[in-house]
């Protein structure tokens, strides 16, 4: 049954609702016996670094909206080891320097335990080098860039996002069956555009398709116009964005606004959500796109989870909530398994970990390249409101369908 927004809200009005979340999360982790009062001890510290000021800033703010919550309801009930739990956060800005020095500040100054965020991929890299130096767990929610669980993977750094390969094979065959396989794609001009570009060009192919053209857009571009007008000129079934933040914003605005759909061209691309429609607009909102996580999927553990984000923000969470949130729980879950913060014991209770990924397939840890194999929802956009949100979901992909092995990887851990 799907729950509507106005039901969530009543139920978060209804008195001791926020601790029947508490105790309901409670019990579904299997800790009837946590301690509802802490211990006087240094509290256990999280460093959250994200592109707080960056064309991606649309998202990541939802990204500490959810840590938050998770970290909030483990504090209500004593922290975690008797330790109460805290976050830290830090801007990279987007840029590789700046990343790097809020790490090794939030590691040698501020002395966190642990670090979790980041987006860019260029940025994500760097940042699990930093971490394999000063011996400490990245848990990367947010790249999907393959060399994170592939070519540059390393013994501390875990993935909770769904990598490129798995979002494009999974959303590829609905984006053929809806414009046909004739493509245009437009890039950002980063790691992650052309991560996302190679990883849909590859799904293409192997649907029998082909790119009839591309182009390259900066990184924070606001007018798509030349790039939307050169699309529609190479008359393709679809044009695929391989973008995101506000850069995918805009140019959604921009494919509205140029009226493309009239041509019978259509739109889509690995990665949307509702992070991306909200700012957008019902009206602007269109395409096939890959999905992380929708507020319409229909697992108990889902529910409380956007049950909670209506309780500390008032509104439903958007795909960064949920990382965010889920990543925080898995990292804290993994301390309380492994009875200390020490990193190597850490690493061990998540390699191979399965765990409730509020998702209705499975959800674990590969041990051999700490990818979260997870299922990728497919959604198609519509332009009023469906339920709770903007997609109508088209289907749910099991992470173990496209997530690939060990002889399509060259991590070695």
């Amino acid at each position: 049954m799907t729950i509507s927004r106005r039901r969530f809200l009543q139920l978060s009005a209804a008195a001791g609702g926020a601790l029947a979340f508490g105790d309901l999360t409670a019990r579904a982790l299997g800790l009837p016996g946590w301690s509802r009062s802490a211990h006087a001890a240094e509290p256990i510290k999280v460093g959250i670094i994200d592109p707080l000021s960056s064309p991606y800033k649309t998202s990541s703010i939802h990204d500490v909206h959810g840590a938050t919550v998770a970290l909030e309801m483990y504090n209500k009930r004593g922290g975690v080891l008797g330790r109460q739990v805290s976050i830290v956060e830090a801007d990279d800005a987007s840029n590789v320097q700046t990343a790097i020095k809020v790490a090794n500040k939030l590691f040698k100054e501020d002395r966190v335990d642990f670090l979790m965020g980041t987006f860019n991929g260029d940025v994500a890299l760097a940042v699990s080098e930093v971490a394999k130096q000063e011996n400490k767990l990245f848990m990367a929610t947010c790249p999907h860039i393959m060399e994170l669980t592939g070519s540059r993977c390393n013994s501390h750094t875990f993935v909770f996002m769904p990598n490129a390969r798995m979002m494009s094979e999974a959303v590829a065959p609905h984006l053929v069956k809806a414009y046909g396989n004739r493509w245009y794609m437009i890039t950002a001009d980063t790691e992650d555009g052309k991560s996302a570009q190679q990883a849909m060009t590859d799904a293409l192919k192997a649907n029998g398709g082909e790119v009839v053209g591309g182009t390259t857009t900066s990184f924070g571009a606001t007018d798509f116009t030349a790039a939307l007008t050169e699309a529609k000129a190479a008359k393709p079934g679809a044009v695929i964005l391989n973008l995101y933040g506000w850069d995918l914003v805009n140019a959604l605005k921009g494919y509205a606004k140029l009226e493309i759909a009239k041509e019978k061209i259509g739109v889509g691309g690995m990665i949307g959500g509702e992070q991306i429609g909200r700012p957008l607009g019902y009206a602007n909102n269109a395409g096939v796109w890959g999905l992380i996580w929708d507020p319409k999927i229909n697992t108990e553990s889902s529910k409380r989870f956007i049950q909670g984000v209506i309780d500390k923000y008032n509104h439903t969470p958007t795909s960064r909530c949920y990382l965010g949130y889920a990543a925080m729980m898995q990292i804290l879950e993994a301390v309380r398994r492994a009875g200390t913060t020490d990193t190597a014991a850490v690493i061990k209770a998540l390699e191979g970990h399965e765990f409730d990924g509020l998702k209705e397939g499975r959800s674990y840890f590969r041990a051999w390249d700490h990818q979260h194999v997870q299922d990728v929802l497919v959604g198609q956009a519509y332009g009023k409101e469906l339920g709770l949100g903007h997609y109508q979901i088209l289907a749910t992909v099991p992470g173990d369908a496209v997530a690939g092995g060990r002889e399509q990887n060259a991590c070695r851990l």
